[in-house]
């Protein structure tokens, strides 16, 4: 609280910044997530399959998603990191409209690759802000709070995409989802205020002036500008080229146009240009940000982040896959029709959801009080206690059971987060906090969204010959081997959090 009051804020402001933080977020899940309740309408008048549905949901959000986190965290732990958060507002809010326009599989899918580029920015710096915003004893439940904003915007996806879908079409769908994103990010940055970074710890690790920019920068990050211009300028250069190839001329344009303004604006406004001789002038000393490379020595060294980062990402390989794919099975196998499996599915994921979020983060801050492990444990042992819910679920031909057995693993299976995402920010100091979560954030979703929605949409498709109609229930039944995979992984990082806990 002191370091809040300090910035002259009022003491509950940090509660407002939380609450929008929560609604950026829901609006990411929203826009990440709709595609899978319009799988169905969009599978049949498109004429796809579920390989590449699965293609769409993982692997084209996926690819800039993963490889644009970490770059973009990097400029995060130097500049404003609420511009950043709006610009990536921005860039996914308008690519989720423009996928209401797709008319074949194509131009779907690179809308969802504009979709991934947008959140690549949307999520470390969050976590970073809250850090900042939050002492160390309340940081698991703050980011456990803000992480209501998955079950309520995969909810809110499955809702109101199916219900729009069912009234006036699957695209409208999309636009409508798009355009309420954009009316939210200037809300966004003119009521978010950027805080001192490490504010919260022991001291205050680098100097924030009245723009939220530091004193002095260091010489290197100039390099990060140019690496910034070469790597937009050449994605604009591929995805134009593609784009005209695979589908027609004015798509090329709209995508990558649009693409290039909005990282063009993103670029300027993050980015500002260093004093000359800062450094020869004899001035006040630099504080010296750390870079990737010094991020990834310093975690090679703690063999704890590696096995929380792939056991989250052993439990989202089946996560986001069965938020993406379970729609389709409770219409394949229950005969559920739209908006039906709509409020069904958004009722498991809003109830479920929010109970198991807050639990982990409550959980994880008192037991984790006085054993570090434990902020892994409580994930480990609540993943292990959700198998048997989801197989009983899955195999139950019962909708109001299968509503119950669903419910509760979908609160267990969330409970790595609060906890979690705490442990990776106390990993670190504070000035590697954004890098840190990027890089975990690149491990969890290259192989939980990159590889988990089309795993099971290909498993599915090849288990047709033997199961017909049913052959995405066992589908998803053969994929909860990988929350046994993350049980272990976990039990595994608990054993040395307290060795690589990061202290002042």
């Amino acid at each position: 609280m002191q370091a809040a009051v300090s910035q002259g804020q009022r003491p509950y402001y940090r509660y407002y910044v939380l609450l929008i933080l929560i609604l950026v977020y829901i609006f990411n899940f929203i826009d990440r997530q709709i595609l899978g309740i319009l799988a169905s309408p969009i599978k049949k008048e498109l004429g796809l399959s579920d390989q590449q549905l699965g293609l769409m949901g993982g692997m084209a959000f996926a690819l800039f998603y993963t490889a644009l986190g970490i770059p973009i965290a990097l400029v995060a732990d130097r500049k404003s990191r609420t511009w950043i958060m709006t610009g990536a507002l921005t860039i996914w809010s308008g690519f989720t409209a423009l996928c209401g326009f797709a008319t074949g599989f194509w131009q779907l899918f690179l809308c969802r690759l504009g979709v991934g580029v947008g959140e690549a920015g949307g999520v470390a710096p969050a976590y970073s802000l809250i850090s900042d915003y939050f002492p160390p004893q309340e940081r698991a439940r703050a980011l456990a709070a803000y992480s209501f904003g998955i079950p309520i915007g995969m909810a809110a996806g499955v809702l109101f995409g199916g219900v729009i879908a069912h009234q006036i079409g699957w695209r409208w769908a999309f636009i409508i989802c798009g355009l309420a994103g954009l009316l939210l990010a200037p809300l966004f940055k003119l009521t978010v205020r950027e805080p001192v970074r490490g504010g919260f710890d022991a001291k205050p690790t680098q100097p924030i002036r009245a723009d939220h920019s530091s004193e002095r920068e260091p010489a290197r990050t100039r390099t990060g500008r140019w690496f910034g211009i070469s790597l937009a300028s050449a994605a604009g250069a591929l995805l134009g080229g593609l784009i005209a190839y695979l589908t027609d001329w004015p798509w090329a344009i709209i995508i990558s146009g649009l693409a290039g303004l909005l990282l063009a604006l993103l670029f300027r406004l993050v980015t500002r240009a260093p004093e000359r001789g800062g450094v020869e002038g004899g001035g006040a000393v630099n504080v010296t940000t750390p870079g990737l490379g010094d991020a990834l020595t310093l975690l090679f060294q703690k063999p704890s982040f590696w096995l929380l980062a792939l056991g989250a990402s052993c439990s989202s390989i089946l996560g986001y896959g069965l938020a993406f794919w379970l729609p389709s099975f409770f219409e394949r196998s229950h005969g559920l029709a739209l908006v039906d499996r709509s409020i069904f599915y958004a009722g498991i994921l809003f109830f479920g959801g929010m109970v198991g979020v807050w639990l982990g983060g409550s959980l994880g801050d008192r037991f984790g009080a006085n054993d570090k492990g434990n902020y892994a444990r409580v994930p480990a042992v609540a993943f292990l206690v959700s198998l048997p819910f989801f197989i009983g679920g899955i195999m139950s031909p019962s909708l109001p059971l299968v509503f119950f057995l669903f419910v509760v693993p979908q609160a267990l299976s969330l409970m790595w987060l609060g906890p979690t995402l705490s442990a990776v920010q106390h990993l670190v100091p504070a000035t590697m906090r954004t890098t840190a979560s990027a890089i975990f954030l690149f491990v969890n979703n290259l192989i939980g969204i990159g590889f988990g929605t089309w795993f099971l949409g290909v498993l599915s498709d090849y288990l047709v010959p033997r199961y017909g109609a049913n052959s995405l229930r066992y589908s998803i039944l053969y994929g909860m081997v990988f929350y046994l995979l993350a049980s272990g992984l976990f039990f595994l990082a608990a054993r040395r959090l307290n060795q690589d806990w990061h202290r002042e």
